[in-house]
């Protein structure tokens, strides 16, 4: 179960940046590839508007 990106990110770019695995990539939102994604919550503990959750 890999992260996403919700419609309240602000495309900031501190997710992209702290991704391990590099899988996040830009856009207006970004999004995360859910093959490279480890579920380490790194993206979602640094996201100042809590934008990646757990795809459930």
């Amino acid at each position: 179960m890999a992260y996403k990106i919700s419609e309240d990110c602000l495309a900031c770019g501190t997710c992209m940046s702290e991704c391990p695995v590099e899988a996040i990539s830009e856009g207006d939102i970004y999004v995360i590839d859910p093959e490279k994604c480890t579920e380490c919550g790194t993206c979602a503990s640094v996201c100042p508007v809590e934008a990646p959750k757990l795809d459930k």
